[in-house]
């Protein structure tokens, strides 16, 4: 098969790292070319060709039409493979971080190439500012990365033929030790807003002496920005154990290798590679389970029940009642902005839902409110203990859990489920059906908007900006 790959760039991040795994798997088994708006300076192991009209939107720099841009797409392709390929493999497409882009994709399809979609994030799950008004493309196949996004894309519209499930493939995290003499636990992210930096600065709390909490990576987006400084001037005054950037300072291979174990507090994950990369080197996870996406991999017997699944604070330790204005506020917003339809009563319902037992999960806060909760932590002395006695999970690396046992069971299930063999032969197969078994289906946008607009999940870490 010859198998075209289009993404907006190849610069680090989660959808680049799978696009390079879906490339690395296809070798020997396919023709495969790479086209994208930004190379970033990547080698990867096919050819590679930088088309600008297919990158990110700048301000700067007026976008070339949409037509320019899918008659440059066509003619690499003709170029490459003067019969044409087989398919064209795009990487999150209904994301607006390029206005013509979809359009762009329509004349694709327009022109006879057979397109696969794969979606990692969705605009309709708090991402206004990527959401366009376009509709999404028609008549392809779609794929997905977890079995909630699936069930969404045919609650949707789509036929259940047409949605495919195409698990990320994990590699073993590299891993040097002997190089740190301290202890400490590493949080293998870049910060942005969504991996809820405030509760695993939380988290640190629970450390045990000696040990410290090492964040990677600071955000790339101004976005996210304003979020993360204040977050480490916090800390700084603070003389909390959490120490920012550190994989600027050193190899992540040295990181994994020195690392006692890892955390995560994320909120929101497309695939959660952070659930299953650390069991390939022998490493304890401790933090935040995401339902949603744990279901996934707990079906495939990935024990989990160690992490928590809300983290409950009392309402008293923090304005209560000044959160649910802001609160209503940020859900009026994002449902105008949506087109979503959300009554004072239907609010007032979830609002008192949320508030369970007296208490809140500190994840669905903004970092004001969770400073506040930190800053009641750092000034009773009772309230550390009585936080625990809440969230007995909070304390790893878990109560009731043989962790030997553990590793042992998680390292040979992501052997088994997420090899790179294991997702070549899923991959090769879903080509082959949406190259011989076309599909006549469409998405119902609102029904996405709906589906993603969850009240009792209602963060204000992911659908409200920064204070």
């Amino acid at each position: 098969m010859k198998i075209a790959f289009l993404h907006y760039h190849l610069k680090t991040g989660g959808v680049t790292t799978v696009l390079k795994r879906q490339v690395s798997a296809l070798q020997g088994r396919c023709e495969v070319l790479v086209l994208t708006g930004d190379r970033a300076g990547v080698t990867l192991p096919c050819r590679v060709v930088e088309i600008p009209g297919l990158g990110y939107d700048r301000p700067d720099v007026p976008p070339p039409t949409p037509k320019i841009t899918a008659d440059r797409v066509l003619k690499t392709l003709s170029d490459v493979w003067p019969g044409g390929c087989d398919l064209l493999h795009i990487h999150n497409p209904t994301l607006s971080k390029n206005q013509n882009f979809i359009q762009c994709i329509k004349r694709l399809q327009a022109s006879g190439v057979t397109l696969f979609l794969q979606i990692h994030d969705f605009a309709e799950d708090g991402r206004p500012e990527v959401y366009s008004r376009e509709s999404y493309p028609a008549d392809s196949h779609y794929g997905v990365i977890n079995a909630r996004d699936k069930r969404i894309l045919v609650e949707a519209g789509l036929e259940d033929s047409g949605v495919h499930l195409i698990p990320n493939a994990i590699y073993p995290l590299p891993a040097v030790t002997g190089f740190f003499s301290e202890e400490f636990v590493l949080y293998p992210v870049r910060a942005i807003r969504r991996k809820n930096i405030g509760e695993a600065v939380l988290l640190s709390l629970y450390l045990r002496p000696g040990q410290y909490l090492g964040v990677t990576q600071p955000p790339n987006s101004q976005i996210d920005m304003g979020s993360y400084q204040d977050w480490r001037v916090y800390v700084k005054k603070a003389r909390l154990n959490v120490h920012f950037a550190v994989g600027r300072q050193y190899d992540y291979s040295v990181l994994v290798g020195a690392a006692s174990s890892m955390v995560t507090t994320s909120i929101a994950e497309g695939f959660g590679f952070t659930f299953l990369e650390p069991w390939t080197v022998g490493k304890v996870l401790w933090g935040r389970r995401l339902g949603s996406i744990c279901t996934d991999f707990e079906g495939n017997g990935l024990c989990l029940d160690f992490l928590y699944n809300r983290l409950d604070v009392p309402l008293d330790w923090f304005d209560a009642d000044q959160f649910f204005q802001t609160w209503q506020r940020t859900v009026m917003h994002a449902a105008e902005i949506f087109g979503h339809s959300v009554t004072q009563e239907k609010m007032n319902h979830f609002a008192s839902c949320l508030a369970r037992d007296g208490r809140m999960d500190f994840g669905l806060l903004n970092e004001r409110y969770q400073r506040q909760v930190l800053s009641h932590l750092l000034s009773d002395p009772g309230a550390k203990k009585h936080l625990a006695s809440l969230n007995p999970r909070i304390l790893f690396p878990g109560p009731e859990n043989d962790m030997t046992a553990v590793l042992e069971n998680n390292r040979g299930i992501v052997t088994a489920y997420y090899s790179e063999k294991h997702c070549r032969e899923q991959l090769l197969a879903v080509y082959e059906r949406v190259i011989h078994q076309p599909v006549h289906q469409r998405l119902d946008k609102q029904v996405l908007v709906d589906a993603f607009f969850d009240l009792e999940g209602f963060s204000l870490l992911k659908w409200g900006a920064y204070e």
